[in-house]
């Protein structure tokens, strides 16, 4: 299966970032172009691919994942601002026949991504 898939996962915690919002852009001359927005579910994931196998290209895209909005909706979250607000993971496709699995782990505090499988 090729196209691009996320997943975000509250590394805090260790349950998945449902209700994520994250928004999905293409390189487009000096600039980015939104293609779309997601909201990732229950489980952490997107109901359909961030980009489905057929509309793949060899070329850059974005997806910024917006982490402060996230945990400022967590139950106890208080009133501290989260170190965290949008994190953009810009990122190349080069092969459109290769899956390319972006997630997101994060905290309040940090976070980590990897091409997965």
């Amino acid at each position: 299966m090729a196209g691009i898939s996320t997943h975000v996962l509250n590394s805090g915690t260790g349950r998945p970032g449902a209700g994520m919002r994250i928004d999905f852009s293409v390189r487009d001359g000096d600039g980015w172009k939104l293609v779309k927005t997601l909201t990732t579910n229950a489980d952490g994931r997107t109901d359909q691919p961030v980009l489905a196998p057929d509309a793949a290209k060899v070329g850059q895209y974005e997806l910024l994942f917006h982490v402060g909005d996230f945990f400022r909706r967590q139950p106890g979250a208080g009133n501290d601002m989260p170190f965290l607000d949008t994190v953009p993971v810009r990122f190349a496709i080069f092969d459109t026949q290769q899956h390319y699995h972006v997630p997101m782990l994060c905290t309040p505090w940090s976070c980590s991504t990897y091409r997965g499988s």
